[in-house]
């Protein structure tokens, strides 16, 4: 099992960080246009008085050592639900992916804290576990490289959103 965090500066308020977060247009553009997903929708969000609730679904971009492409298929996709609760301000999410649904697992948080009057860290903690006999380790080191690469590429593309005046 994989544990690890990354850590991004995004330029803008907390306030603002987080109505970006959570903003449909954004997200699709985000997981289409920069990170190469060749399907991203946004099934449903909810909002209560204590909580952000979003389901959505997407079929990553898959760039894959030849064993773990052939053991999770070619239509690997996967199903985000996630929750922001409002008093902690604290995003957990948990991805169920298409295959294999039992002996994957992938969940995290996502924190922001204010480092500067318009700037904000952003702390996002990932668990990866695959039990997957002979390929497992393989598996979570390469989700774990993707991971660190899309969330990379999401800050950098959220700073320049932000730069070009689209922030909400």
């Amino acid at each position: 099992m994989g544990k690890f965090t990354i850590t991004n500066e995004i330029n803008c308020n907390l306030d603002t960080f987080w109505k970006l977060f959570l903003d449909k247009a954004f997200n699709e553009k985000l997981y289409k246009e920069r990170l190469g997903f060749p399907e991203y929708t946004i099934v449903e969000q909810v909002e209560t008085e204590t909580e952000i609730i979003r389901r959505a679904a997407g079929q990553p971009k898959m760039d894959l050592p030849g064993p773990v492409a052939k053991v999770l298929g070619s239509g690997f996709r996967y199903t985000e639900e996630g929750r922001l609760n409002k008093a902690t301000r604290v995003w957990t999410f948990k991805l169920t992916p298409s295959t294999l649904a039992d002996k994957l697992r992938n969940e995290g948080t996502v924190r922001a804290e204010a480092i500067g009057e318009n700037k904000v860290r952003r702390t996002t903690e990932i668990t990866i576990e695959a039990k997957i006999f002979g390929i497992g380790g393989l598996v979570e080191s390469t989700a774990e490289k993707q991971f660190r690469q899309g969330w990379e590429e999401s800050a950098v593309y959220m700073n320049k959103w932000i730069a070009d005046g689209r922030a909400i």
